[in-house]
């Protein structure tokens, strides 16, 4: 385990582009617009940006696809009408979740000139765990998903996290692949925040988290 750390012109306006439309030649540098198909994919193979072309179901591709997949239901949050400084926060996990794909999608983004996350990234979700943590009661029994529909988005977000941060270990674990340990670290922290932000969402709505019952 190795821990070290096409475009094209077209005169329709900017818009943002998701990891799969980068790494499938949709988009690059100013991301301008072009074409949305490109049928670069259709034998089944995607190419790393920077990279060789690799199989859809490599373990790379399933690392951050999964991102995006998470990025994808922040954004369902959001919709949801979450508080203002819980809506600011995931926001802010937003852009660096896609600069954790972008880094995910190269083998080697210490080449690219890629923004990458690190220490003071992950020192920011820490003092926001500890921040919103201080305006709630402590647990003292565990709670089921749910509550407002901002707050299940975001237990659903905690657990694509989590299944991220699986695919990023297990990306890790294969000779010749290059994960940088502060994406596993920054991962498992946005994990820990969703649940805090979850909670922090329903206290804010005057929603109760749901206990776990016991089965009879």
């Amino acid at each position: 385990m190795d821990k070290s750390r096409e475009s094209g012109r077209h005169s329709r306006p900017y818009r943002r582009f998701s990891l799969f439309d980068i790494v499938e030649g949709r988009g690059c540098g100013t991301f301008d617009v072009m074409k949305i198909y490109t049928k670069s994919g259709d034998e089944g193979e995607t190419g790393l940006y920077g990279g060789p072309r690799v199989s859809k179901n490599h373990p790379r591709i399933e690392a951050y696809g999964t991102v995006d997949e998470l990025n994808s239901v922040l954004g369902m949050a959001r919709a949801a009408k979450l508080p203002a400084d819980v809506d600011g926060m995931v926001a802010r996990i937003q852009d660096e979740l896609f600069s954790v794909g972008a880094e995910l999608a190269t083998p080697k983004p210490e080449n690219a000139g890629l923004w990458m996350v690190g220490g003071p990234q992950i020192e920011a979700i820490e003092n926001a765990i500890d921040h919103f943590e201080a305006t709630l009661e402590p647990l003292r029994q565990f709670i089921l998903p749910g509550g407002t529909p901002g707050a299940a988005a975001l237990h659903l977000a905690r657990t694509i996290c989590r299944r991220a941060e699986r695919g990023v270990v297990a990306l890790a674990g294969i000779d010749g692949q290059t994960v940088s340990r502060d994406i596993m670290v920054y991962l498992n922290r946005v994990g820990d925040l969703l649940f805090v932000l979850a909670r922090a969402a329903n206290k804010q709505a005057d929603t109760a988290d749901i206990p776990w019952q016991k089965p009879e």
